[in-house]
């Protein structure tokens, strides 16, 4: 997964591909259980690049975003929102590939 590096970069990455922002943090122990499984993820839904998004490097984005809770998912096509799994509770792979298989539609 790639790590997003600037507000620059969101703009741009946003505007070009199907994208999905992983909204996550070092110290957040859900995010870290879901860790494993995200290769496989990406692996599985190839037409989307994934960013990993640190929360607390990115504070303002996740405020323009409403996004509050951590791990979180925002996926983007074409400059527009297409889809949010955003909440702050423990998320599963299942779960996760069942939004992914949302914003696919």
């Amino acid at each position: 997964m790639k790590k997003l590096e600037s507000l620059e970069e969101y703009k741009q990455i946003i505007k070009e591909q199907k994208t999905i922002l992983m909204f996550s943090a070092d110290w957040c122990p859900d995010c870290r259980i879901i860790e494993p499984v995200l290769p496989e993820i990406e692996e599985e839904n190839a037409e989307f690049t994934f960013y990993y998004v640190d929360r607390d490097e990115f504070i303002e984005l996740c405020q323009e975003l409403d996004v509050y809770g951590i791990p979180s998912f925002v996926a983007f096509h074409e400059g527009k929102e297409i889809g949010r799994f955003v909440n702050k509770d423990r998320k599963t792979k299942e779960q996760i590939q069942s939004f992914i298989d949302e914003v696919k539609k």
